[in-house]
């Protein structure tokens, strides 16, 4: 089956590359599927770098700022997060007085000449497990200020910290966004999920860098501190194997301000966008959960509209970016999707052509892992995005690399979003390589359970798979899957072509070898928002 289409002639010199070999485009599609098998010469995972690694250590003095990060605020201004001063791990621990250091950020266009300097806010949060053998956490003290008044598209230097200790943190630089427009778009964007902070995580990132993005999107389970027992030690590919008798799903949090060093020289120079995973539920005895996550990011939750960090989204010159969470209530009866609706309601397309949504877990997955995991959720929101046009939908936590067809409700469509799982950052808990179509390996009732909501287990009405819970094939709306460790990069080229690349992490160092690459092409005239051919 092949969908009615109209080609711009545009596409017709954009989708070459420099081999003459054709890039395809969704306009080809529907795709027949093709399964890429784990390839038996490489690992399955890796052990995590230990804390006393060179890019997980402290370098820093006690005040001065580490763990620097950016986010997005709106389209003229940003978040600059960090911390000072020393975690504390014991039976015993008293928190940090946020008071005692100021939060500041001075900047301008012009190295070492700032024009501005902004003030924010700061707070300290503790992990405390009241049980014989575990350790207590005090974190140092977290900062975040929102400096404001940014042209577009302009490079801005800065430096945080104190100025009265003095204790600032060195010269660092960025480069703004472009303004919301139909006409501008960040010159790429990268999409990482499942990160962790493993020697595969490590080629992850170095592999990002390469690529040079102005924007990345993490798409839950970031540090996989819950893989430790809250005394450290080496952490676990599965805590509940390694640790059965552990009375709480300890944490260590340490690895939290690890991954926070880690990563900053990225995320010091690049906005990195956050949605939460289920690695950061991380409860506390006192039901209180996602602790660190809700301290350590700034998010533009208010800027959007929104009353949570669980939720909230952001421009980024002519792309709308929905980020949704599918750990808190996702009920159409529930704040988010009020909030959802709302915002979907105000969106102008002539100005932000592109709508673009990513939450952890993914609803279109065809490996047995997480299968039909969060089920729920696409039954109560999937028509909302549906009708509202929305592009693509990027997801994580299935340990592999998965890109579907147009689809919706289980239907090929041609306006429907292309689905994409990047849960292969590198984490400790190895790369997924059994599907649920494979001879004995569809999940049982008793696997998938979610860690939030219901469980709506669908055997599916119609196609080769009728009454059945798992396909005996590949499905029909998954085009492509592979068992690797990688990342993803979009190159939105204009109002209705993006350039969309997967990037595995053993062709790091190839030229020009990529793992998956397609243009996705949205047709207007044909998917309008509010009138679909089905």
């Amino acid at each position: 089956m092949k969908w009615m289409r109209s080609v711009p002639f545009l596409l017709i010199i954009g989708l070459i590359v420099a081999d003459d070999r054709p890039i395809p485009s969704t306009l080809d599609g529907p795709f027949l599927p093709v399964t890429r098998r784990f390839d038996p010469s490489l690992r399955r995972g890796s052990d995590d770098l230990p804390m006393d690694h060179p890019r997980l250590r402290k370098n820093v003095s006690y005040n001065f700022p580490e763990q620097i990060s950016l986010a997005i605020s709106t389209p003229t201004s940003m978040w600059v997060s960090w911390v000072t001063g020393d975690a504390q791990i014991g039976k015993n621990v008293t928190a940090l007085d946020p008071s005692s250091v100021a939060s500041e950020v001075w900047y301008g266009k012009k190295s070492r000449k700032y024009t501005s300097m902004r003030r924010g806010v700061s707070t300290v949060y503790s992990q405390l497990y009241p049980f014989e053998g575990l350790l207590n956490y005090t974190s140092g003290i977290v900062h975040h200020v929102r400096i404001d008044g940014l042209e577009p598209e302009t490079k801005y230097y800065y430096q945080c910290g104190d100025s009265s200790i003095p204790a600032l943190s060195k010269e660092h630089m960025f480069e703004t966004l472009p303004l919301p427009s139909k006409s501008s778009y960040p010159r790429k964007i990268a999409i990482v999920g499942d990160l962790g902070l493993t020697s595969n995580s490590t080629t992850t990132v170095d592999h990002l860098v390469e690529n040079d993005p102005s924007l990345i999107l993490m798409i839950g389970d970031l540090v996989y501190a819950n893989q430790y027992l809250t005394t450290g030690g080496k952490g676990a590919p599965c805590f509940s194997c390694a640790f059965p008798d552990a009375p709480i799903r300890e944490t260590y949090q340490p690895r939290w301000d690890a991954w926070g060093r880690f990563m900053e020289p990225v995320i010091s120079r690049v906005p990195m966008m956050v949605i939460e995973g289920n690695h950061e539920i991380e409860p506390q005895i006192s039901g209180v959960t996602f602790k660190s996550y809700l301290t350590r990011f700034a998010v533009p939750s208010a800027e959007s509209g929104s009353n949570s960090s669980f939720y909230y989204s952001f421009n980024a010159g002519g792309i709308h970016f929905l980020m949704l969470g599918a750990y808190t209530d996702y009920n159409a009866t529930g704040a988010q999707f009020a909030w959802l609706k709302e915002d979907l309601d105000k969106l102008d397309r002539t100005v932000t052509p592109w709508l673009v949504a990513a939450w952890h877990p993914p609803w279109y997955n065809s490996y047995s892992s997480h299968y039909q995991e969060f089920e729920c959720m696409r039954q109560e929101m999937e028509h909302l995005l549906y009708e509202h046009g929305v592009d693509i939908v990027f997801s994580g936590h299935v340990h592999a690399y998965e890109r579907m067809n147009r689809v919706y409700n289980y239907t090929l469509d041609p306006c429907g979003p292309v689905y994409i799982t990047v849960g292969d950052g590198g984490n400790i808990e190895k790369v997924d390589v059994d599907h649920a179509d494979d001879p004995g390996k569809c999940p049982s009732a008793r696997d998938n359970i979610p860690e939030f909501g219901g469980v709506c287990r669908l055997n599916y009405s119609s196609g080769p798979a009728e009454g059945k819970f798992c396909w005996n094939t590949q499905p029909e709306w998954s085009a492509f899957r592979e068992s690797s460790f990688g990342h993803g990069t979009l190159e939105v080229k204009n109002s209705t072509h993006a350039l969309w690349t997967w990037h595995r992490n053993q062709d790091v160092y190839k030229e020009e070898n990529h793992g998956d690459q397609i243009y996705i092409v949205r047709q207007p005239d044909l998917c309008l928002p509010t009138t679909k051919v089905t």
